[in-house]
Protein backbone atom coordinates (compact mmCIF):
# COMPACT_ATOMS: atom_id res chain seq x y z
CA UNK A 1 0.00 0.00 0.00
CA UNK A 2 1.31 3.38 -0.72
CA UNK A 3 1.31 6.43 1.36
CA UNK A 4 -0.88 8.30 -0.68
CA UNK A 5 -3.32 5.41 -0.83
CA UNK A 6 -3.14 4.56 2.88
CA UNK A 7 -4.05 8.25 3.50
CA UNK A 8 -6.98 8.76 1.05
CA UNK A 9 -10.41 8.33 3.32
CA UNK A 10 -12.62 6.50 1.50
CA UNK A 11 -16.49 8.69 1.91
CA UNK A 12 -19.13 6.51 0.55
CA UNK A 13 -21.47 8.82 -2.02
CA UNK A 14 -23.89 5.62 -2.93
CA UNK A 15 -24.86 3.40 -0.78
CA UNK A 16 -26.21 0.24 -2.19
CA UNK A 17 -29.30 -2.40 -0.17
CA UNK A 18 -29.28 -5.58 -2.63
CA UNK A 19 -31.97 -8.24 -2.15
CA UNK A 20 -35.44 -9.22 -4.12
CA UNK A 21 -38.18 -6.84 -5.32
CA UNK A 22 -41.52 -8.80 -4.88
CA UNK A 23 -43.55 -8.91 -1.29
CA UNK A 24 -42.78 -12.10 -0.80
CA UNK A 25 -39.17 -11.89 -0.41
CA UNK A 26 -39.91 -8.81 2.15
CA UNK A 27 -37.85 -9.49 5.70
CA UNK A 28 -36.30 -12.27 4.29
CA UNK A 29 -32.63 -13.50 4.82
CA UNK A 30 -31.55 -12.66 1.05
CA UNK A 31 -33.69 -8.99 1.43
CA UNK A 32 -30.97 -7.39 4.64
CA UNK A 33 -29.54 -5.03 2.37
CA UNK A 34 -33.00 -3.59 1.44
CA UNK A 35 -33.84 -3.69 5.64
CA UNK A 36 -30.58 -1.58 5.93
CA UNK A 37 -30.64 1.00 3.57
CA UNK A 38 -34.51 1.14 4.79
CA UNK A 39 -33.22 2.08 8.20
CA UNK A 40 -30.42 4.40 7.00
CA UNK A 41 -33.76 6.34 4.78
CA UNK A 42 -35.73 6.50 7.74
CA UNK A 43 -33.12 7.91 10.04
CA UNK A 44 -32.21 10.13 8.04
CA UNK A 45 -35.83 11.13 7.41
CA UNK A 46 -35.94 10.60 3.44
CA UNK A 47 -38.25 9.06 0.77
CA UNK A 48 -37.89 6.44 -2.03
CA UNK A 49 -38.45 7.21 -5.61
CA UNK A 50 -38.94 5.12 -8.41
CA UNK A 51 -36.53 5.68 -11.34
CA UNK A 52 -37.03 3.88 -14.25
CA UNK A 53 -33.72 4.65 -15.62
CA UNK A 54 -31.82 3.30 -12.52
CA UNK A 55 -34.16 0.32 -12.23
CA UNK A 56 -34.23 1.30 -8.79
CA UNK A 57 -35.94 2.53 -6.05
CA UNK A 58 -33.71 5.68 -4.93
CA UNK A 59 -33.20 7.96 -2.03
CA UNK A 60 -31.09 11.48 -2.48
CA UNK A 61 -30.31 13.78 0.75
CA UNK A 62 -27.58 14.90 3.20
CA UNK A 63 -26.61 12.39 5.66
CA UNK A 64 -26.44 13.52 9.18
CA UNK A 65 -22.16 15.23 8.81
CA UNK A 66 -24.10 17.54 6.03
CA UNK A 67 -22.56 14.58 3.51
CA UNK A 68 -24.61 14.69 -0.42
CA UNK A 69 -25.82 10.94 -0.43
CA UNK A 70 -27.96 8.10 -2.38
CA UNK A 71 -29.45 5.54 -1.54
CA UNK A 72 -30.36 2.22 -4.01
CA UNK A 73 -32.83 -0.70 -3.97
CA UNK A 74 -32.27 -1.81 -7.46
CA UNK A 75 -35.63 -3.47 -8.70
CA UNK A 76 -33.82 -5.76 -11.38
CA UNK A 77 -33.62 -8.98 -9.23
CA UNK A 78 -30.75 -10.12 -7.12
CA UNK A 79 -28.82 -11.65 -10.37
CA UNK A 80 -28.86 -8.18 -12.41
CA UNK A 81 -28.58 -5.73 -9.67
CA UNK A 82 -24.97 -4.57 -11.56
CA UNK A 83 -27.58 -2.83 -13.91
CA UNK A 84 -28.81 -0.52 -11.49
CA UNK A 85 -25.62 0.22 -9.89
CA UNK A 86 -23.59 1.03 -13.26
CA UNK A 87 -26.97 3.16 -14.16
CA UNK A 88 -26.42 5.52 -11.09
CA UNK A 89 -23.18 5.85 -11.20
CA UNK A 90 -22.96 6.74 -14.78
CA UNK A 91 -25.63 9.41 -14.16
CA UNK A 92 -24.11 11.11 -11.44
CA UNK A 93 -20.23 10.29 -12.39
CA UNK A 94 -19.42 8.66 -9.14
CA UNK A 95 -16.91 6.39 -8.88
CA UNK A 96 -16.67 3.07 -7.97
CA UNK A 97 -14.93 3.54 -4.97
CA UNK A 98 -17.67 5.61 -3.47
CA UNK A 99 -20.48 3.25 -3.59
CA UNK A 100 -20.83 0.96 -0.70
CA UNK A 101 -22.85 -2.37 -1.01
CA UNK A 102 -24.73 -3.54 1.89
CA UNK A 103 -25.98 -7.49 1.33
CA UNK A 104 -25.75 -10.48 3.27
CA UNK A 105 -23.42 -12.79 3.87
CA UNK A 106 -24.19 -16.70 4.94
CA UNK A 107 -20.30 -17.11 6.20
CA UNK A 108 -21.15 -15.09 8.97
CA UNK A 109 -23.75 -15.71 12.10
CA UNK A 110 -26.30 -13.72 12.82
CA UNK A 111 -25.54 -10.73 15.29
CA UNK A 112 -22.62 -9.92 13.13
CA UNK A 113 -21.03 -7.82 10.11
CA UNK A 114 -18.17 -7.00 8.49
CA UNK A 115 -17.15 -3.84 6.56
CA UNK A 116 -14.35 -4.55 3.43
CA UNK A 117 -13.30 -1.98 1.18
CA UNK A 118 -12.90 -4.63 -1.96
CA UNK A 119 -12.80 -8.02 -2.46
CA UNK A 120 -14.58 -10.75 -4.83
CA UNK A 121 -18.28 -12.08 -4.60
CA UNK A 122 -17.60 -15.06 -1.99
CA UNK A 123 -20.80 -16.38 -4.22
CA UNK A 124 -22.77 -13.62 -4.22
CA UNK A 125 -24.77 -13.17 -7.24
CA UNK A 126 -25.60 -9.56 -6.14
CA UNK A 127 -21.77 -8.79 -5.98
CA UNK A 128 -20.94 -10.92 -8.81
CA UNK A 129 -23.54 -8.98 -10.99
CA UNK A 130 -21.71 -5.57 -9.49
CA UNK A 131 -18.32 -6.56 -10.14
CA UNK A 132 -19.09 -7.45 -13.66
CA UNK A 133 -20.86 -3.91 -14.52
CA UNK A 134 -18.62 -1.70 -12.49
CA UNK A 135 -15.55 -4.07 -14.46
CA UNK A 136 -13.50 -3.82 -11.02
CA UNK A 137 -14.13 -5.46 -7.35
CA UNK A 138 -12.55 -2.08 -5.76
CA UNK A 139 -15.46 -0.40 -3.68
CA UNK A 140 -16.50 -0.74 -0.53
CA UNK A 141 -18.97 -3.02 1.16
CA UNK A 142 -20.62 -4.26 4.49
CA UNK A 143 -21.87 -7.87 4.94
CA UNK A 144 -24.32 -8.71 7.06
CA UNK A 145 -24.18 -12.29 8.86
CA UNK A 146 -27.58 -14.22 8.26
CA UNK A 147 -26.11 -17.69 9.35
CA UNK A 148 -25.78 -20.61 7.39
CA UNK A 149 -28.14 -23.37 6.67
CA UNK A 150 -28.59 -26.27 8.64
CA UNK A 151 -28.70 -29.69 7.61
CA UNK A 152 -32.53 -29.67 8.11
CA UNK A 153 -32.32 -26.77 5.05
CA UNK A 154 -31.01 -25.86 1.80
CA UNK A 155 -29.33 -23.11 0.86
CA UNK A 156 -31.89 -21.18 -1.65
CA UNK A 157 -34.66 -21.90 1.11
CA UNK A 158 -32.08 -20.58 3.88
CA UNK A 159 -31.37 -17.37 2.19
CA UNK A 160 -35.20 -16.69 0.78
CA UNK A 161 -37.06 -17.76 4.12
CA UNK A 162 -37.57 -15.46 7.18
CA UNK A 163 -35.32 -14.74 10.21
CA UNK A 164 -36.72 -17.26 13.33
CA UNK A 165 -38.52 -15.16 16.64
CA UNK A 166 -35.30 -15.33 18.27
CA UNK A 167 -33.10 -13.58 15.14
CA UNK A 168 -35.78 -10.82 14.61
CA UNK A 169 -35.08 -9.18 17.70
CA UNK A 170 -30.93 -9.40 17.01
CA UNK A 171 -31.26 -8.24 13.28
CA UNK A 172 -33.10 -5.11 14.69
CA UNK A 173 -30.14 -4.14 16.65
CA UNK A 174 -27.67 -5.19 14.15
CA UNK A 175 -29.56 -3.10 11.62
CA UNK A 176 -28.85 -0.48 14.01
CA UNK A 177 -25.31 -1.28 14.09
CA UNK A 178 -24.99 -1.39 10.20
CA UNK A 179 -26.74 2.22 10.31
CA UNK A 180 -24.25 3.40 12.93
CA UNK A 181 -21.60 1.42 11.11
CA UNK A 182 -22.33 4.00 7.56
CA UNK A 183 -22.31 7.26 9.62
CA UNK A 184 -19.54 6.58 10.93
CA UNK A 185 -18.09 6.18 7.26
CA UNK A 186 -19.51 8.97 6.00
CA UNK A 187 -18.16 10.76 8.77
CA UNK A 188 -14.81 9.35 8.74
CA UNK A 189 -14.22 6.76 6.57
CA UNK A 190 -14.83 3.49 5.10
CA UNK A 191 -11.62 2.11 7.18
CA UNK A 192 -12.45 3.79 11.02
CA UNK A 193 -15.86 2.18 10.37
CA UNK A 194 -14.33 -1.46 10.14
CA UNK A 195 -11.75 -0.68 13.13
CA UNK A 196 -14.78 -0.20 14.92
CA UNK A 197 -17.77 -2.49 13.53
CA UNK A 198 -16.31 -5.58 12.78
CA UNK A 199 -15.32 -6.94 16.63
CA UNK A 200 -18.68 -5.95 17.33
CA UNK A 201 -21.12 -9.38 18.15
CA UNK A 202 -24.72 -9.13 19.10
CA UNK A 203 -25.96 -12.44 21.01
CA UNK A 204 -28.94 -14.57 19.97
CA UNK A 205 -30.73 -15.71 23.07
CA UNK A 206 -32.66 -18.67 23.00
Amino acid sequence: MTPESKSKIVIPELIVGLGNPEPKYDQTRHNIGFDAVDNLADAWGLSWKENKRFQGLISEGVSPYGNKVRLLKPLTYMNRSGQAVRAVIDWYKISSQSVLVIYDEMDLPIGRLRIRLSGSAGGHNGMKSIISHLANQNFPRLRIGIGKSTGKKQTISHVLGKFAPEEKKVIKEVLQLSTDAVERSLKEGVEKAMSLYNSKQINVDG
